[in-house]
């Protein structure tokens, strides 16, 4: 599979990987947390685009649910998974749910990178998705990050930033004018 031509929205599923207070705060303790709100960006581009979402939360009984910022955001009626598996997967309900969208493009947000990100970016490019990994919404303490963000690449993950993926999906200066009249904010940091 090439990785290097552009990646159609038409094909694309966002799946979002244990966004949980536990894991935030263990990334980012401050009360303005960029990542997760370039996490929650990408989210809402998701929706405005009627990209189909697939999200986990690990061992929710244990570790909770997803954080308020993205229960809040996400569509009505979206099942969240418990995840009890490090790599998405080796789970079969959320497995299935992936193949039920009938895309083949995953990209992947959340925590962490070098765990729960990596382990779901390889075990979906072993069954032949193509996996993009957006290095500015993922997130890992200390250099736990880069490593995952190595092996991903290494096993023929594509990197991305939040931005190109913005452009990458939206493709035209139109589309890109009515996206900035939806009235959806742009999240500090990222520069349209």
């Amino acid at each position: 599979m090439t990785n290097s031509s552009l990646l159609e929205v038409s094909d694309s599923l966002l799946i979002v990987i244990d966004i949980q207070p536990s894991f935030v705060k263990k990334e980012n303790k401050s009360e303005n947390n960029p990542l997760l709100q370039r996490m929650c960006w990408i989210i809402k581009v998701a929706n405005w685009l009627g990209v189909p979402l697939i999200v986990t939360a690990e061992d929710i009984p244990r570790t909770g649910n997803v954080s308020d910022e993205v229960a809040a955001i996400l569509p009505p009626d979206t099942k969240i998974y418990n995840k009890m598996t490090f790599g998405l997967a080796a789970q079969p309900d959320i497995l299935e749910a992936v193949q039920q969208t009938g895309r083949k493009t995953a990209f992947l947000i959340g925590y962490e990178t070098d765990v729960c990100v990596a382990h779901s970016a390889l075990g979906l490019i072993d069954l032949d998705y193509k996996v993009v990994v957006l290095a500015d919404a993922t997130g890992s303490p200390g250099t736990a990050h880069q490593i995952g963000i190595g092996r991903i690449r290494h096993a023929g993950g594509i990197i991305l930033s939040a931005k190109s993926l913005y452009y990458e999906w939206v493709r035209t200066v139109d589309k890109a004018l009515e996206f900035e009249d939806s009235g959806i904010e742009t999240p500090e940091g990222i520069v349209l």
